[in-house]
């Protein structure tokens, strides 16, 4: 290099700064989708929610205490034993047939008829989300939403660049006319409306279920305006007074993606869920699984498979509504007795989830560490939007922790929340104004 020559800098992508480059020197390859891709602030939780000493209201794990392990471990060391050769090795990319042929079976107790060439078994209902999304969506694509929705949802949305547009619930789930608003806004903005995402029944993170008067209006709605409804249901058969809703699925199959999965019901470790989509969309939901993962794992299914076919499922699956109602009448009475005036929370009847309201000026994720070092944990309201909202809200998960340590959690959650409220107080930042009623904020609602 002559001296008349100076160096250049070198040209970064926006947001490749020098700084991030040394922490991550492949920052310039990555595909541009990959912006999308953050981390939750659910699954940031896990590691300090698991320590013992924290009483965890944030995750939604199952609880498998009531399993029958002593069978199960017999039975699976029966299925190695004698169908080791099939259960071990490469199986089809579309799942079992046997356990498809099952899977009928279970959706039929809501209402579905399906024929088994139409399921697609998957690595968990997430994997079918993820291949859903795949499928249907382009970049800047949009899905219309409940707000709140359920976080990985808006993890695989944002990992493929569709935009969420979040729509209102109430205590009978998505407001159909609010569907309506966003469908016409989103026309007269130019704007492509691919699909509807919703949890219908006991709702991840509100708990609260779509009224059967609505269903067919949202369906009806989804049909005049050539939007696909991708059914999300894994609480469906949890509900506390046994009750069952008619699925989407049911009332439309030309036009609903149904996701289904084992992993309320049965065992969340073993991953096992399926898509039942229209019989046109098989075919390439199967290639996309072949390009996913080859094959789910054959002994999963099998197991999962056997387990349908020599246990009483279904008497399983009333021990577990017993197990969860008795937590969440647990946590409901708690909230009762502890929380402070103005704070407002749903009333699930299944499923493993409250959404509670705190007054206003109260920010849920800024009074997480504090929290937090008052061993609780929750799960912050912001991860469950796509657009920031949710600040003050929380989702307290009953599920797994006993009822007594759901009583202590709450009356923790509720000593950090009455200092929050008197330190804002002191520095006026809280108005005297009283929440009426559970909040699921809109795009007016700060």
């Amino acid at each position: 290099m002559t001296s008349s020559q100076s160096p250049q800098p070198a040209q970064h992508r926006p947001g490749s700064e020098p700084g991030r480059q040394k922490l991550d020197p492949h920052i310039d390859r990555y595909a541009a989708r990959t912006a999308g891709m953050t981390a939750s602030e659910i699954r940031a939780l896990f590691a300090v929610a698991s320590r013992p000493e924290v009483v965890s209201l944030a995750g939604g794990m199952p609880n498998l205490a009531a399993l029958p392990l002593d069978s199960l471990s017999a039975q699976m060391a029966e299925l190695v034993a004698e169908d080791g050769l099939v259960a071990l090795q490469y199986g089809s990319a579309q799942g079992v047939p046997a356990l498809r042929e099952q899977i009928c079976e279970v959706m039929a107790m809501e209402g579905i008829t399906a024929h088994p060439d139409d399921i697609v078994v998957t690595v968990g209902s997430q994997m079918g989300l993820d291949m859903v999304t795949r499928l249907f969506c382009d970049p800047g694509d949009v899905v219309i939403a409940e707000g709140p929705s359920y976080v990985g949802a808006l993890g695989s949305f944002a990992a493929y660049q569709a935009q969420v547009v979040h729509v209102t619930m109430d205590d009978d789930g998505l407001v159909p006319e609010a569907l309506r608003e966003a469908l016409a806004q989103a026309n007269q903005q130019g704007k492509r409306v691919k699909c509807l995402y919703t949890i219908p029944n006991f709702h991840n993170p509100a708990g609260v279920t779509l009224s059967v008067e609505r269903r067919a209006e949202i369906v009806e709605i989804c049909a005049e305006n050539d939007v696909l409804i991708i059914e999300d249901n894994p609480y469906g058969l949890l509900g506390f007074d046994g009750q069952t809703y008619p699925s989407l699925r049911s009332l439309d199959p030309d036009n609903v993606v149904y996701l289904g999965s084992f992993s309320k019901t049965f065992a969340s470790g073993l991953r096992v869920g399926w898509v039942l989509a229209p019989h046109a969309v098989r075919e390439k939901l199967v290639l996309a699984a072949e390009s996913a993962t080859l094959c789910p794992p054959t002994l999963n299914q099998l197991v999962v498979s056997k387990y349908l076919a020599t246990h009483d499922w279904k008497g399983q699956i009333k021990t577990f509504r017993e197990n969860y109602r008795e937590r969440r009448d647990a946590m409901l009475s708690a909230l009762e007795q502890h929380l402070p005036a103005g704070c407002t929370w749903t009333q699930p009847e299944g499923g493993f989830y409250v959404w509670v309201t705190v007054p206003e000026g109260v920010d849920t994720k800024a009074m997480l560490p504090r929290a937090v070092t008052a061993r609780v944990a929750y799960a912050s309201g912001t991860g469950f939007y796509a657009d920031g909202l949710g600040s003050r809200q929380m989702r307290l998960s009953y599920c797994y922790p006993t009822p007594e340590r759901i009583r202590e959690g709450v009356r923790r959650l509720a000593g950090v929340l009455e200092s929050e409220m008197e330190l804002m107080r002191t520095f006026g930042s809280v108005t005297s104004r009283a929440v009426s009623g559970p909040q699921f904020p809109g795009p007016d609602t700060a």
